[in-house]
Order: structure tokens, then sequence, then C-alpha cells
């Protein structure tokens, strides 16, 4: 007689698991668009087993944020700060674009999870190890903002500007050149060149191209302040 095998094992299920399979759910659906039941059902568990590893929604979205920041490059080693901070953001803007909800999520916390902690003091230390001092590395943490991350609250695309109530549909052309009678400087910028159409910032911004611009602008910035040994006492 043959042995019938038994039912298939359950890999155990433990925190780690919970955080990737949420981290995984939230790429299909978004953050908005799973819950503690939908994450139960994604792991064929009940509701109630997940909280023996986070102890409610917010928590575990804490632990989604160090997942995602887990992503990031470690620093490179034997490289000047400048190139070090560049690499290690642009490697978090990677990271962001493979979980297009993660931003809203980081803004969103109310309190620092132990993953952006750690990356925040990494940044901070790779200002100092290249002889920034306290006081301008700060500032330029305050400069940076949420570009640290990768991502950035972009000007464009600006609110769509009302027509009259009485106005008729008017050909594109025709629009275009009332837009430009009213807000020429606007205009000039839209038309200086052609962008990436995939933009978030809507057609006419390469995303990439923009933030790797304003990042070298800053960090440009903050090494011009260092060799001049600027101080914010200066400024008072």
């Amino acid at each position: 007689m043959t042995r019938q095998s038994g039912p298939a094992r359950r890999t155990p299920l433990n925190r780690d698991r919970v955080l990737r399979a949420a981290v995984a759910l939230a790429d299909r659906s978004g953050s908005e668009g799973f819950s503690m039941r939908s994450l139960a059902h994604e792991l064929s568990v009940v509701p109630m087993a997940l909280y023996k590893h986070v102890a409610n929604k917010e928590q575990l979205l804490d632990g989604m944020v160090d997942v995602i920041v887990g992503e990031i490059g470690p620093p490179v080693g034997d490289a000047d700060w400048k190139s070090a901070i560049r690499h290690r953001i642009l490697s978090a803007r990677r990271v962001l674009l493979r979980h297009p909800w993660a931003s809203r999520v980081i803004e969103s916390r109310t309190s620092p999870t132990p993953g952006v902690l750690d990356y925040l003091n990494s940044i901070i230390g790779v200002f100092r190890a290249g002889g920034l001092s306290a006081d301008l590395t700060h500032h330029a943490m305050h400069a940076l903002g949420g570009r640290v991350w990768g991502f950035t609250q972009e000007l464009f695309p600006a609110p769509p500007v009302p027509a009259p109530a009485d106005a008729q549909p008017q050909a594109p052309a025709a629009m275009l050149g009332e837009m430009a009678t009213r807000y020429p400087h606007i205009v000039e910028i839209v038309l200086a060149r052609q962008h990436d159409s995939g933009s978030v910032v809507g057609q006419g911004c390469d995303d990439q191209f923009e933030f790797e611009f304003a990042l070298d602008l800053l960090l440009d910035g903050f090494e011009r302040l260092h060799r001049q040994g600027w101080t914010s006492a200066e400024r008072c």
C-alpha cells in the first residue's frame, strides 16, 4: 500500500512575511486599496492571525515603510560626500518608483520609524564625514526635504485656468493664443522643450532630469557654502 501524503505544510506566519506580503499587495492595489482583511486573504489566514504580528493598520504601515527603506542601496565607500549623497538619494528614488504608493505613506507617518531614522542618520553622517558643519548640515537637510527620499512636490501641473461661464468651446490653437497673451511666461517655458509624456508632473517635464537637475543645484550650493565657511549666525 502507498502512504497517502498529508496536507501541504503552510509556511509559518511571521512579521517579516506579513510586511512583505503587505508591500506586494500595496504595489498592486495602492496603500488605500488594501485592508487587514484583504491582507489576511492574501496570506490565507484569518484576520486575527495578523494581529499577533502587527497591532493595527498604522503599525502595519510603519513596518511597510521600513521594508521599503531597507531596499535603498547602502552608502558608497571611498566616494566624496557629494557623490555619496547623490548616489544614495537616487537609489531611494529608484525604490520609490518601484513602489509608487510609498511616498504618501512616508509623508503620513506621525513618528519616524527605526528604518527612517537609520536612513536619515546615514545621510547626515555622510555630510558630517565630508566636513560640513552641523549647522550647515541642518539647513541642507531642510533644503532637501522630501527630495532626500527621492521625491518632491512639483510646481506643475498647475490647476486649469477657469473659463468664463459664457465661453464657447475653442480650438486648441486659439486657447493657447489667449493663454500666451495672459500668461506669456508660463506658456514660454511650457513650450521651451519636449518632455516626458509619462511624467507625473504632466507633459512638459522629464521627471528624472528635473529631479537630478534640482538635486545637483542643491548639492553644488551646499559645497559652495561649505567652502566659504558659511554659518547660519551670519544671517541673523
